[in-house]
């Protein structure tokens, strides 16, 4: 075996499994292996905030479909990574967070930026490393890229900082083979029948199609069945717009024709999606969730199967695979649903039709706070979805779009179409502010040739602005959309349907952000004509792409708002004490 520093081994393990790119603060703790970074053909981009790198990695992880890689300073700047990671963990995306720590020899006597650094991360990375030897880096290094590959999740590698020095003998593991399977014959046998006599089949498609790459397959499962297809929520990437059997998102803000064929379906397949609660709750006051449909959920995590919603059958497979034994077990047989086809494509095209309509006619939200906040908007604040409607029609075919938690946001979900998969992002269950642009950097650095383009509020923009100085820095050309409504939305929305419209913390008034933007090194369009949003966007990805400009486009919006999250969490408070009840 060769003979190297643990700096070596730690650096030429993360070669082996295909690492370009690194994303962090630099910092003593780890700068020996920094040091030989660059010539090991890996490019370490400096970021403004340690959140911000997780977030990059993130991005990054879920375009390429490779691992995704963060780092800081031991303690306060690993400490900092731990949202954006949540976040990584709920979209299920291979990052490695490296978490170098304080010196094995002072570990316990409260020494400068020591901390505790497993525990925190616990809850959010499906497997930890932490390297106890320095004869066993490259081990644990290789361990913790196989592992987030194979449990679809981040792992931690942790490294005393001690460790990375010292001489050893180390042979350099390479990737481990990852190959997954159909599922069970039993459960694909008794899944195929049950498709075999469904009379209504319908489809959603999950994040396990896209993170597959079984989008082509899952076409042709819809195909073979007729079946219309539904996007699981925020996996609107899952399966093309343009194919006349897709019919939109499930989930807060999704597609009503989506949640109207479900709501008839006999038999739903589940493909590639854990069923998550908040991306099946009522919407638009529909119930639309099929309580008597059988059930086929496929996923490659056993765990997740009929952990939400009651099951039929549970298949434990790869979307791709499982996509096609499928189609292989239904290919020579007669299926019930083949004698409704024609009558099953005439309903999609009708709810797709009416939801289309509706979306052209749905100006402005129609409840009293918000006719009341139209009524005192100024000259040049416009209405979200109106906003909202002109970006889809000006969106680049190939864009990728990441969107951030908020209200704006959030109503972006019925109006998000894509054509190929790898393409929207959003916090997921996680639900953090502060997530769209970072992550929106990191895709732009995994895939340079497409349009990258991120949606934030007012609220969450500030949150993570800064990062405009890392596009700036080290080129890194991104489109950042902000729909300034001076105000956090979404919890207003709660105060005026919860709370009598007594509202605490929720303004947020005077800033210039194109002015910020320029401070930064970026670009920036503001925005206050219907007729210069599609224009806007244009111009700002023209700059992205052929100028390597980062932009702002400020988009100046009412204070309307859309239907609240968590209409299902809330109720009308109560007071026992006199003062808090003449209050109220």
């Amino acid at each position: 075996m060769p003979r190297m520093t643990p700096s070596e081994a730690f650096v030429e393990t993360m070669v082996a499994h295909g690492v370009t790119d690194i994303f962090g603060i630099m910092g003593s703790a780890f700068m020996d292996a920094m040091d030989i970074f660059e010539p090991a053909g890996i490019r370490f981009i400096p970021v403004v905030h340690e959140q911000g790198a997780a977030h990059m990695a993130d991005g990054y992880a879920r375009v390429s479909g490779r691992h995704g890689v963060c780092t800081g300073q031991n303690g306060p700047g690993i400490s900092n990574c731990v949202t954006a990671i949540a976040a990584a963990y709920w979209a299920h995306s291979p990052v490695v967070i490296v978490t170098p720590e304080a010196g094995s020899l002072g570990i316990g006597l409260g020494g400068f930026q020591e901390a505790n650094q497993l525990p925190m991360f616990q809850e959010f990375t499906k497997y930890q490393g932490h390297v106890n030897n320095p004869a066993r880096m490259a081990e644990y290094t290789g361990r913790c890229f196989d592992r987030a590959r194979s449990e679809m999740g981040p792992t931690q590698l942790n490294i005393p900082r001690d460790f990375f020095y010292g001489d050893i003998e180390v042979d350099i593991p390479q990737p481990g083979p990852l190959d997954r399977g159909p599922g069970g014959s039993r459960s694909l046998a008794e899944a195929a029948d049950l498709l075999a006599n469904a009379k209504f089949p319908v489809i959603i498609s999950g994040g396990g199609v896209v993170m597959g790459d079984a989008t082509e397959e899952c076409r042709l499962l819809a195909e073979r069945l007729g079946a219309p297809v539904v996007n699981s929520y925020l996996h609107n990437d899952s399966f093309p717009a343009s194919h006349p059997l897709w019919c939109g998102p499930l989930g807060y803000q999704g597609s009503k024709a989506a949640m109207k064929l479900i709501e008839q379906a006999d038999t739903v397949v589940a493909l590639g999606t854990r069923l998550g609660p908040f991306g099946t709750l009522p919407q638009y006051g529909m119930e639309y969730w099929p309580t008597n449909a059988k059930i086929i959920q496929i996923d490659a995590d056993n765990k997740m199967l009929g952990l939400v919603k009651k099951i039929s059958v549970g298949i434990c497979g790869d979307a791709k695979s499982s996509a096609i034994a499928l189609i292989d077990l239904l290919r020579d047989r007669t299926l019930n649903c083949d004698s409704s086809r024609d009558e099953r494509a005439a309903k999609i095209r009708a709810e797709k039709e009416t939801w289309e309509r509706e979306l052209d006619t749905w100006i402005h939200e129609q409840d009293e706070w918000s006719l009341s906040m139209i009524e005192q908007a100024g000259e040049g604040d416009l209405h979200p979805r109106q906003v909202l409607r002109e970006l889809e029609k000006a969106m680049p075919a190939d864009a990728m779009v990441s969107t951030d938690i908020g209200n704006i946001n959030s109503v972006a979900n019925s109006y998000l179409r894509f054509e190929k998969p790898r393409s929207f992002f959003a916090p997921m269950s996680f639900g953090n502010c502060g997530y769209a642009f970072p992550t929106i950097i990191g895709a732009k650095v995994a895939a340079p040739d497409r349009p990258a383009i991120s949606y934030a509020g007012d609220g969450a923009w500030t949150m993570s602005m800064v990062e405009m100085m890392t596009c700036a820095r080290h080129k890194i050309p991104v489109t950042a959309v902000v729909f300034h409504n001076r105000q956090w939305g979404a919890e207003k929305k709660n105060q005026v349907d919860f709370y009598g419209r007594r509202f605490v913390a929720d303004e947020l008034e005077g800033q210039d952000f194109v002015a910020i933007a320029q401070a930064m090194g970026a670009e920036g369009i503001k925005v206050s004509k219907l007729e210069d949003v599609g224009s806007a966007l244009t111009k700002a990805v023209d700059a992205q792409m052929n100028a390597g400009v980062t932009t702002v486009v400020e988009i100046m919006c009412t204070r309307e708002l859309g239907d609240p999250f968590r209409r299902d969490a809330l109720s009308t408070p109560v007071r026992h004490l006199e003062k808090y009840r003449d209050y109220v």
